[in-house]
């Protein structure tokens, strides 16, 4: 004897915010126009899906007749839709007014453009913390789905994941369902009738209850190698649908929403935090993510065991990497600048680029690259300086120049802000007195938005690969423990700094330090002056602010400590986006000393560029490169947007540039991911004692062409 089952399954679909046009495209031609084929030519077959804003915001203006054929399946009655925080961000990582906001601005747009009313929430990366029921129960959210892994952390079993329950926050509920395991694998990966089997055996089993499949519908089709297993010959989704028809008698397939209205909670449950599993894993310090990999497999036949091995914590990539940091708490000192403006079209238009700054792509790093696509942190950038240029004029009119201080990245040191009318620059005096953000206003860019090369987990795997033979290189075929790169050396560019890559980073480099091995981070560093702190004065008034930093630290020479005085002062204007910096060097010992001194600067130019010099070209951002008795030179971003820097400097140094570039992994293989490019003006000097050196440096941002600018969002 058979017993009814119901099947619930939720596809959420993808693009972030900045993403490219074609991608976009792209995906939407090989998954989700599909997937609406598919459910056209299936009508018994019923589901929920969630789109997210920045696809909706893409479909609206380049596929309107996509939308028009997902309100048509709306409206009668085949799919359900929805509702999340627009721009899907990691809803624990922003305020509650943002999640609210974002929430009730879906929840608008579905009702306006398709007629619905929806009452369930996706969450991004399905990130869960015990605080949420009560801003999504706020937003008006009755529901939402997770992966099973908290369920299972909160002991739980595969079996008693066939109903929903509830949890709360100070009395607010939420309807949470456990997203199985097993499905999320199999579809569309195992045989369709493997999974009728399984499914099957499930309704023996827990008769009246529900199989909740929640997972991205770029697996159906974008995804490498899934458009022909799912759409083309092998055509597994047709014949899965065609399987949910025929069994029909037994298995129902129905919108989660409906489900959650008519079935009675299981019970009452409270989850720890937790995302999928893959996520937890990512989140873990190298060591610990080989380790964990490890202790997964030694126990791969004990799931009773595993269920409380959780990996690590989704906040943990605010703390392993200073790059997301940065940017998630810019975004909350901008949400904060915002939500103190007075209500308006003003303050409306700034919250929403606020909100789209909050979109999660650029705020973790996985197997599809997170904080490591470039374009995707251009373009949170992009919206975050938006944002607090609205924020800053409706409280400064005209030009201005002010200073701004605080603990803007939560680390218990104090940041210090020049703020203008035309740029922002912020700098972190517990850290070498480094510039760690540059915001140019006008193209809302930021100029120093690099990445550190790190090491990874990920990287463990690539170098036993490549010692055990088992590289696979683009077009040859797939093996058994095969690991693909892009390029067959790959893994030669495995290099790890020790210091943040910022600029106005100050440096005493051994005398035999060579471009390679400086570029290589093995090199000898004779100076503490490069991540130490350094003290700070501000000067504010006339037209103009001044920052001046200094240390005094030590130089080892010939295993004698010298004692040094570093000294920098940074001046702004208002109303220019001009950055003059003055180096002073002071030897406070008592004898002559010669020293190799070094000033770092790392610029973010996404797409990379050139620089030149006026006797031309001295290369390009993604090359090495040594050019002595330079003066001036331009950075011409291959990007026209981002606009030209002209550098000049008294005294000539000589100049080393090079690439900074990570390994990255993803579902297509290990490649080398460009990150910006390091500038590095070195001196040899001869210091005598007491008798101050000094050094100016002068950048100039140019003007790019106004045609070239980002237009911003009505």
């Amino acid at each position: 004897m058979t017993h009814r089952l119901t099947l619930s399954l939720v596809i959420h679909n993808h693009q972030p915010v900045g993403n490219f046009d074609f991608v976009f495209e792209e995906a939407t031609r090989r998954a989700y126009d599909p997937l609406l084929d598919l459910l056209e030519r299936h009508p018994v077959v019923r589901l929920s899906l969630h789109y997210t804003g920045p696809l909706y915001d893409w479909l609206t203006v380049h596929r309107p007749d996509h939308l028009d054929r997902l309100r048509a399946l709306v409206a009668r009655g085949q799919v359900e839709l929805l509702t999340g925080a627009y721009y899907e961000p990691i809803l624990v990582a922003i305020p509650d007014a943002d999640k609210i906001g974002q929430i009730r601005k879906m929840t608008r747009f579905l009702r306006e453009t398709f007629g619905c009313e929806p009452t369930g929430a996706w969450l991004a990366e399905r990130v869960w913390e015990p605080h949420l029921p009560k801003p999504l129960a706020e937003a008006g959210v009755r529901y939402t789905v997770l992966d099973d892994t908290p369920f299972k952390m909160a002991g739980l079993t595969d079996d008693d994941l066939f109903g929903p329950y509830v949890t709360e926050e100070q009395g607010r509920t939420l309807t949470v369902f456990g997203n199985v395991m097993y499905l999320r694998y199999a579809i569309p990966w195992r045989p369709v009738d493997e999974v009728m089997a399984w499914l099957r055996e499930q309704a023996e089993a827990h008769p009246g209850g529900v199989a909740v499949m929640g997972d991205d519908g770029e697996k159906f089709g974008l995804w490498p190698g899934t458009w022909d297993h799912c759409w083309g010959e092998t055509a597994w989704m047709d014949r899965f649908f065609a399987a949910l028809e025929t069994n029909g008698d037994w298995l129902v397939t129905r919108p989660l929403g409906e489900v959650a209205a008519e079935m009675k909670p299981l019970g009452r449950v409270y989850l720890p935090c937790a995302s999928y599993e893959e996520m937890m894993h990512w989140a873990l310090l190298p060591d610990d993510f080989a380790a964990f990999k490890r202790l997964r497999e030694e126990f791969a036949d004990r799931p009773d065991l595993l269920r409380f091995v959780k990996g690590g914590h989704w906040r943990s990539f605010l703390a392993r990497y200073d790059e997301v940091n940065q940017m998630h708490k810019k975004m909350l000192w901008v949400s904060r600048k915002v939500h103190a403006m007075p209500e308006g079209s003003e303050r409306d238009r700034a919250l929403d680029h606020v909100w789209a700054a909050q979109c999660n792509c650029g705020y973790w790093h996985g197997l599809f690259g997170g904080i490591y696509l470039f374009h995707i942190r251009v373009a949170n950038y992009a919206h975050l300086i938006a944002a607090e240029e609205i924020a800053d004029r409706s409280t400064s009119r005209g030009v201005w120049a002010r200073v701004e201080r605080g603990d803007l990245d939560a680390d218990g040191h104090e940041e210090v802000v020049l703020n203008t009318d035309r740029q922002v620059l912020t700098f972190k005096p517990s850290y070498g007195g480094a510039l760690v953000e540059w915001d140019r206003r006008r193209q809302r860019y930021n100029l120093l938005n690099t990445m550190t090369r790190r090491r990874e987990g990920y990287h463990r795997e690539l170098l036993a690969a490549v010692e055990e033979g088992r590289i696979l290189l683009p077009g040859q075929e797939d093996r058994p423990g095969g690991v693909r790169v892009k390029e067959p050396d790959v893994h030669t560019r495995l290099f790890y700094d020790w210091y943040r890559r910022v600029s106005l980073l100050d440096h005493f480099l051994h005398p035999e330090t060579t471009l390679e091995t400086f570029y290589q981070a093995r090199y000898g560093e004779q100076g503490d002056f490069v991540n130490q702190p350094y003290t700070v004065q501000v000067r504010e008034g006339g037209e103009g602010v001044a920052l001046r930093l200094a240390r005094d630290g030590s130089v080892w020479v010939n295993d004698r400590r010298v004692p040094m005085r570093v000294e920098k002062v940074v001046e702004v204007v208002a109303g220019s986006d001009d950055l003059r910096a003055r180096y002073r060097l002071t030897n406070l010992g008592e004898a002559p000393v010669s020293v190799r001194f070094a000033v770092e600067w790392n610029w973010g130019i996404v797409g990379g560029g050139e620089l030149r010099e006026e006797k031309g070209a001295i290369g390009g951002l993604d090359e090495m490169g040594e050019w002595a008795g330079v003066s001036r030179f331009l950075i011409v971003p291959r990007s026209p947007e981002v606009g030209d820097i002209a550098f000049s400097l008294t005294p000539s140094a000589t100049l080393w540039h090079f690439p900074l570039e990570v390994i990255s992994n993803s579902e297509a293989g290990y490649e080398r991911v460009y990150q910006g490019t390091c500038t590095l003006l070195w001196w040899d000097l001869r210091l005598e004692p007491n008798c101050p050196w000094e050094a100016t440096f002068l950048a100039t941002l140019l003007p790019c062409d106004p045609s070239d600018l980002r237009t911003e969002r009505e």
